[in-house]
């Protein structure tokens, strides 16, 4: 008998859902960043593990949308959690309790996949905290992403509320998304690394051109940011920051591919794209119908 299906990872932005997923597929898919709303779009992470393929999917942060691309954003984690057969409601322990999921995700209903609230980032609480949330949340799995503490008891919880099924994908995949989407994202990572104050959030990032019949692979890819002022900033004196930002994503694109990359990497200003239907369906952005138009 064989168990999989689909467990979604939800929670509040910064609870530490990328680095969660990371952990258990075993390889940096997910960007991870302090800076909040780094997740943009639905990641997708495979485990196969015996008997048990579980289909990860991290999502956007939920909050309280106040424009067309977090709109898209909140539309990803809604859709995430209707295509639920378990759901890893993660949050942060070092905020306290956590409100039930319905709540936190506004919703209208609970959700029909089983919950399972994994208070994370236990080994930043005393002693004494951890044994009030123990109290207050009972049927709680206190977790740390980073250190990987009770992710084996989590993981066989979810695994227990899987449906029995045969295995969804090959039991050597590790996700189902291209490569040039992950090497899109690298960039924007390193690009968040490197930017200060409000550039990072009104920086998009999209591979163009991947070429793999060459050696080094050749990538051509676009920076995106809102204003002129954003690109100077972005490029820098001399273009010293936009080098960086490219070597920087170069390391990281490599050690994804297992090979050489000449990294070809462009700035442009796409005016207010995060508030333009049209230019986030450019970038691969899917927005909720009522805004589709």
């Amino acid at each position: 008998m064989t168990r999989a299906g689909i467990v979604t990872v939800v929670g509040k932005p910064n609870a530490g859902k990328s680095t969660l997923l990371n952990r258990i597929v075993g390889q940096k898919l997910s960007i991870v960043s302090p800076k909040p709303q780094s997740t943009r779009d639905r990641i997708v992470g495979i485990r196969t593990d015996d008997e048990v393929q579980m289909v990860l999917l991290d999502t956007p942060g939920l909050l309280d949308p106040a424009y067309p691309l977090q709109r898209a954003m909140r539309a990803t984690s809604l859709e995430a959690l209707d295509d639920a057969d378990v759901i890893i409601y993660v949050a942060d322990a070092t905020e306290g309790s956590a409100a039930p999921l319905e709540q936190a995700a506004g919703l209208a209903t609970t959700p029909k996949a089983p919950i399972i609230l994994a208070l994370n980032k236990v080994d930043a609480i005393t002693a004494n905290q951890r044994a009030r949330l123990e109290k207050e949340c009972g049927g709680a799995k206190f977790i740390s992403a980073i250190t990987g503490e009770g992710l084996d008891d989590l993981l066989a919880t979810a695994a227990e509320r899987l449906p029995e099924s045969p295995f969804l994908y090959p039991e050597d995949e590790i996700s189902t998304q291209a490569v040039r989407f992950f090497v899109s994202e690298l960039i924007r990572e390193t690009a968040l690394e490197q930017l200060e104050d409000e550039v990072p959030y009104s920086v998009a990032s999209k591979v163009e051109e991947f070429r793999e019949d060459r050696s080094p692979v050749y990538i051509r890819a676009v920076i995106y940011v809102e204003r002129e002022s954003q690109k100077r900033i972005l490029i820098g004196a001399k273009g010293e920051r936009i080098r960086e930002i490219g070597k920087a994503s170069r390391a990281k694109v490599e050690e994804l591919i297992g090979s050489p990359v000449y990294l070809d990497l462009w700035v442009k200003v796409l005016s207010n794209w995060r508030k333009n239907a049209d230019a986030l369906r450019r970038l691969g952005y899917r927005l909720p119908k009522e805004h589709a138009q």
